[in-house]
């Protein structure tokens, strides 16, 4: 985009003075972005755990000049151009609206509830040889990832396709405006969000919001939508099953693909796609309407349907070889996922050198001069040190990049990787699909056993901005990250954690805070079961460790002293009653008298930890103990005249004793999905999913036996598969004879015999799947709540238990 201040000014209704000639050309919401420049209009959005106008000042410092804001920060004033208006995030969709009436091409709106992503992303592989399309990134359908696709649409795009997500009623109406659709899709409506709406037909009625004003709708007919269907809406539907639709499908399957008679009006023809499943069926279908509509013939529908292949809409962490970090994006490559990518780099990061393997970009509608002018200069900005390019046009284009290397293929590239040198980085691996860049991510991915341990890193920013949400503005918030990140991951979650920028994090040993710390973590973090032969090592590397003992902090003392320092931060831990760990209450006059007499140490904090905030039955003796922590803590304030940080919520405490947030609280557990409470677990989502595949199949007769002991005698003629995961990998073997199961194919196969070491065994009689098929051990089925129960034990230990043998792939969608 390249629009005036004084342009955008006038249609965001913002007061304003200052020089209203400068051209925008990029608009920005992340204080975090290394893309934010001098042409960047920055809109200091407030959500209910964020306010970006406290980072205004640290923006002015690294060269962005215009903001849009609700008020102008304390001390700003003057250093930069502020357009003031009520609300941020009305304006930025006020100018989404105003950029998009800008254009008139068609543009296609897609919503439903599910199947958003795969449309648009088939679409745009379908038509993109006709046009130059405009689309959401990834999944930006909300009402900030709406106008912000909008508003990158440009001079050269000549068609558009956004996708618009929901969640309560009072929302579509704003995305309708932005995008202006003239072609709609509702891929269908199930229950995702329900929980926002008050019955199906207020969800159906805020759905077709979007298509109020479209010349046409694409949907599959049934009578419920037909019933809230306006008679002024043109329509073109399908069906299964009713004859009256304007295009009536029959399917069949062959082999592993899907052949769809097509009826319309007056003829018929026969497509074939490459998918079986009722998910990929019903969305191909809809990608097929649209064909139609635009008049596409026969062959070229057949032909294009035919290549339909499987979306992968996640960016996805990997550990790679010779110490390094990949991320894999290595099924797309167009300029605004570059900059996603590009952003997701730097907030993943865990070595300073990056570097990006990057393919050709197809479909950019800018000349190649152009295009790679922008790429390079995108490179540039997040401070790339090195590119890798594949593909012909990028090869021509090698003298716009910094320390780059070039090869025609990729096969040319794999050909002498064993030459290249990969080290101590993290790579960015992204491609467009035509040049199998899949193949360089195994090259490059460290070889583990085909279990994993699959972390959603978006899960892990809902549930942290969930208990965010139910803090005062002026509370801190302390993550735990112990026993590597409750077994999801060390490193990974605390770079995620520093990019939302929480207060602290929480580690249970030494070694786990000096391996983030050495990794590049440079958030504070609090030691809290501090041995005393880890002192020196905690101070090297700059940790703050819990003191709970008077031995403890003698020895911290002592170490202290040797060490000639001052003021050096320490946590006091007061004993409330959990008996475990801290000072009791007698022992807190002689704690007092010891640090008066000391400027070696400062308390940085004083904390205490509930028992029982899970359990409301207890309710009297957690306010006993919050009591008791107000009456010592002031105490220790009071003598040693300090303001420290206080802190004594978990994550129970967060929802059950609101009124004792003090200055900090801990989340811990609630951050990885998991609540005791069952109302406020359907508010979280699922961060953690255990993944393995089919290793064998075999049918045994009756009479004979699975596993170790014949714990298991068939019955009757029984199909069994066998899994490569086992106790040695965190399954408890409580979790076999029996008891517990897993998914296949959305169905479920109880485990038969006794989990062994490194496999366990599960009846499939009645599912139809092959060796080489995925297997959820856990995640939305069963969860780890569910196995908890039945295992007579906590969601903690089964998520810990998981052993670092399991590869863990985190990922963002």
């Amino acid at each position: 985009m390249n629009l005036t201040i004084a342009t955008i000014s006038k249609h965001i209704n913002a007061s304003f003075e200052g020089d209203a000639s400068l051209l925008i050309d990029a608009i920005s919401i992340d204080s975090r972005s290394l893309q934010n420049g001098p042409h960047t209009l920055f809109f200091a959005l407030i959500g209910p755990n964020n306010d970006a106008h406290l980072y205004i000042n640290d923006l002015i410092q690294q060269g962005v000049t215009h903001f849009v804001v609700q008020y102008i920060p304390e001390h700003c004033e003057g250093k930069a151009q502020f357009l003031v208006v009520q609300n941020t995030l009305t304006a930025l969709q006020e100018l989404a609206s105003y950029h998009r009436s800008l254009f008139h091409f068609p543009v296609i709106g897609v919503t439903g509830s599910n199947g958003k992503t795969i449309v648009k992303e088939w679409l745009n592989f379908l038509l993109s040889p006709d046009y130059s399309i405009i689309r959401s990134p990834k999944s930006y359908n909300s009402q900030v990832g709406v106008p912000l696709s909008v508003l990158a649409i440009a001079k050269q795009h000549n068609f558009g396709i956004f996708e618009a997500g929901i969640s309560t009623v009072n929302e579509m109406g704003h995305l309708e405006k932005i995008i202006q659709p003239t072609l709609g899709i509702l891929t269908n409506i199930g229950s995702a969000h329900d929980e926002g709406f008050s019955s199906i037909g207020e969800k159906i009625k805020e759905k077709l919001q979007l298509f109020k004003h479209c010349d046409l709708l694409i949907y599959n007919k049934n009578k419920t939508i037909d019933a809230f269907l306006k008679p002024t809406l043109k329509t073109f539907s399908w069906s299964f099953k009713d004859a009256t639709a304007d295009v009536f499908i029959q399917k069949s399957s062959i082999l592993d693909k899907t052949k769809l008679h097509i009826q319309l009006e007056s003829y018929a023809f026969d497509i074939i796609i490459p998918f079986q499943d009722d998910a990929s069926i019903e969305n191909a279908i809809h990608c097929l309407m649209v064909l139609l509509h635009l008049g596409y013939d026969r062959v070229t529908i057949e032909h294009r349907m035919y290549l339909l292949y499987p979306v992968e809409m996640r960016l996805k962490v990997k550990d790679g070889i010779n110490s390094t970090t990949i991320i894999d994006d290595s099924y797309s490559s167009d300029f605004q996922s570059l900059k996603i990518a590009l952003d997701f780099l730097e907030s993943q990061k865990q070595y300073k050198k990056k570097t990006v393997i990057l393919s050709d970009i197809f479909q950019s509608g800018l000349s190649n001069e152009e295009l790679y002018s922008k790429v390079s200069q995108l490179v540039i900005s997040n401070k790339i040190n090195r590119v890798i390019g594949i593909g012909t046009t990028i090869t021509a284009f090698k003298h716009k990049f910094v320390n780059c290397i070039t090869y025609p293929t990729t096969a040319d590239f794999l050909a002498q990787l064993d030459n290249a040198t990969f080290g101590n980085e993290t790579i960015l691996i992204k491609g467009a699909r035509s040049f199998h860049f899949e193949d360089i991510v195994v090259a490059l991915e460290e070889k583990t056993h085909e279990t994993v341990l699959e972390i959603n890193l978006n899960a892990i920013s809902h549930n942290l901005n969930f208990f965010r949400s139910k803090l005062q503005p002026s509370t801190k918030m302390m993550v735990m990250v112990k026993a590597f990140g409750y077994g999801n991951g060390g490193f990974e979650i605390a770079k995620l954690l520093e990019h939302h920028q929480v207060d602290y994090l929480g580690v249970a040993f030494a070694d786990e805070g000096i391996a983030l710390k050495t990794a590049g973590i440079h958030l504070p973090i609090m030691v809290l079961n501090p041995e005393s032969t880890s002192f020196s090592a905690i101070i090297q590397h700059q940790l703050e460790p819990e003191i709970y003992s008077l031995k403890g902090l003698h020895s911290f003392l002592k170490i202290a002293e040797q060490k000639k320092l001052k003021h050096f931060p320490i946590h006091i831990k007061i004993d409330t009653g959990m008996h475990r760990l801290g000072f009791e209450k007698d022992t807190v006059e002689e704690l007092i008298a010891i640090l008066k007499d000391t400027t070696l140490v400062r308390v940085k904090s004083i904390l205490s930890h509930l028992a029982t905030s899970d359990d409301l039955n207890h309710q009297a003796f957690v306010e006993s103990q919050i009591e008791l922590f107000e009456n010592l803590s002031s105490r220790l304030m009071a003598e040693l005249n300090i303001q420290p940080i206080r802190h004594i919520l978990n994550t129970s405490g967060i929802s059950n004793f609101p009124k004792s947030q003090y200055d900090m609280v801990r989340l811990g557990i609630g951050l990885y999905g998991v609540s005791n409470d069952a109302e406020e677990q359907k508010e979280l989502e699922n961060v953690s999913t255990l993944k393995s595949v089919i290793s064998q199949i075999r049918t045994i007769p009756a009479g004979d036996s699975v596993g170790y002991g014949r714990r298991f005698m068939a019955e009757k003629s029984t199909k069994v598969a066998t899994i490569p995961i086992g106790y040695a990998d965190g399954i408890a073997r409580l979790w076999g004879n029996g008891v517990g199961y897993v998914m296949i194919h959305h169905q479920k196969a109880t485990i038969i015999g006794s989990v062994c070491m490194d496999m366990l065994m599960v009846d499939v009689t009645a599912i139809d799947c092959q060796e080489g098929d995925a297997v959820i051990i856990f995640g939305e089925s069963p969860t780890v709540i569910e196995m908890a129960e039945k295992l007579h034990t906590i969601p903690y230990e089964i998520l810990t238990s998981i052993s670092q043998r399991v590869k863990r792939v985190f990922y963002r969608e």
